[in-house]
């Protein structure tokens, strides 16, 4: 039998309310044993919660949702107490004092979810990314993943190929009956329409991926350009040391922001330049490396032609802006700042921020590696699958076409996902 299990599912500390979590085949008994008679299924009612003895420990509203029509898909109770942490310790302690009963893993209420069907994998994903997020941009992309948005579109991917592999595998099974030639080129071309699906959404993967865990700004320039200045006046306080003294940073300093809805990370870096010392030579090489893997660049310069002069390629989307705009004048139209006096800041954080929203369009929603793999893998195996169609070997082809629709089935955990599953719910917390 299942065990039932309990945690608190509001964040640790003094708070208003905090939320108790009880989920199992014993969920309801032992609601009923704190706090007597439970309430009418999903309505909340105001209820004593006591201690064997007949003490009253708080007061509580209780919950009940039965199952399977529950987030964990089994019978779930919940009591919402005063937030104080010895109030919550005390319940906790008499939910845990009845047999049956433990205290949940981390993503344990999470993982019931995936196991009983009210969740796929990739919504699980998604509700880790809801969890985690900091900017709008992350909440939306994690809403939509969680509200079943890659689910479906892979359940469509998935009946797509279905419906190819039963005209494939009918050619098989009554060769003397052969599949008109009309009916094979139209299943040939829904192959190669699903191709291209699945590929765009593996090259839309990368900008998703960057949308959860930040975009990587590098602040490129030559020593004493004024980059440091400009990071602390972006970051609103003194996050690297600024000196008249060149190559003063010698080591790559990241301080994170949200622009926009958008997460990102500012890079402030060695000056780029040739120098004898060695220390500061380590911290030019490690900046160029950090500069050319970053997703965009803002190239700082007090001249034109400087850009080419830093060992740095740019790239499309980097922005070069004259620096120091307090003491020169830049020439009409051109960007410049002042990480000073803050002038033309603004203008920045607006070209950049255009330049990352244009890539953001491109985004497939597909945030995890996980995902991506297992749709570059389906991918693959309808191209050959295809291949092998066309090349009149249609039974190797259609064990392409199943190969493809298991990688599908991993995508959202149907098949081959026990290894994962521990990695996936690593970051969940005890109430979740």
């Amino acid at each position: 039998m299942t065990d039932t299990i309990y945690a608190q599912a509001s964040a640790r500390g003094r708070a208003g309310v905090a939320v108790i979590r009880i989920s199992g085949p014993g969920a309801f008994a032992t609601l009923e044993d704190l706090t007597g008679p439970r309430p009418a299924d999903r309505t909340a009612a105001l209820r004593r919660v006591r201690a064997p003895d007949g003490e009253v420990v708080d007061h509580a509203l209780t919950l009940c949702f039965p199952g399977p029509a529950s987030f964990t898909g089994e019978d779930v109770a919940e009591l919402q107490v005063h937030g104080g942490p010895a109030i919550c310790a005390a319940v906790l302690d008499l939910i845990g004092g009845r047999p049956g009963t433990r205290l949940a893993e981390p993503g344990e209420f999470t993982r019931r979810a995936l196991l009983n069907g009210r969740l796929d994998l990739a919504q699980v994903e998604g509700l880790g990314d809801m969890l985690a997020a900091e900017t709008e941009a992350q909440r939306r992309q994690a809403a939509r993943l969680m509200s079943g948005a890659l689910s479906g579109q892979a359940a469509r991917w998935r009946e797509a190929l279905v419906r190819a592999l039963a005209f494939v595998e009918a050619s098989i099974d009554f060769v003397d009956d052969a599949v008109p030639d009309d009916v094979l080129q139209a299943v040939m071309a829904d192959l190669e329409g699903l191709s291209a699906d699945l590929r765009a959404a593996v090259k839309g993967a990368g900008i998703a991926e960057r949308i959860r865990e930040g975009f990587e700004i590098a602040l490129v320039g030559a020593p004493n350009v004024g980059k440091s200045t400009l990071l602390n006046a972006l970051a609103g306080r003194e996050a690297a040391i600024t000196s008249a003294v060149a190559g003063t940073t010698r080591d790559v300093i990241e301080v994170r922001m949200d622009l926009g809805g958008l997460p990102v990370t500012l890079l402030d870096m060695a000056g780029l330049r040739v120098t004898e010392d060695t220390v500061e030579r380590m911290g030019v090489d490690r900046a160029r490396g950090r500069a050319d893997r970053a997703d965009l660049r803002v190239f700082l310069v007090e001249a034109s032609g400087e850009v080419e002069q830093l060992g740095v390629a740019s790239q499309p989307g980097d922005v070069v802006v004259r620096a120091k705009a307090d003491l020169a004048r830049a020439r009409p139209g051109a960007l410049a700042v002042s990480g000073v006096t803050g002038a033309g800041i603004r203008d920045l954080l607006a070209a950049v921020r255009q330049e990352l929203e244009k890539r953001v369009q491109a985004s497939s929603g597909i945030s995890h590696r996980r995902q991506a793999v297992a749709i570059g893998r389906a991918a693959e195996a309808v191209d050959q699958g295809l291949a092998q169609i066309r090349n009149d070997r249609p039974e190797i082809g259609a064990a392409e076409l199943h190969r493809a629709v298991r990688a599908l089935d991993f995508l959202v955990g149907k098949v081959d996902v026990d290894a994962i599953l521990d990695k996936v719910f690593e970051s969940f917390c005890l109430g979740k």
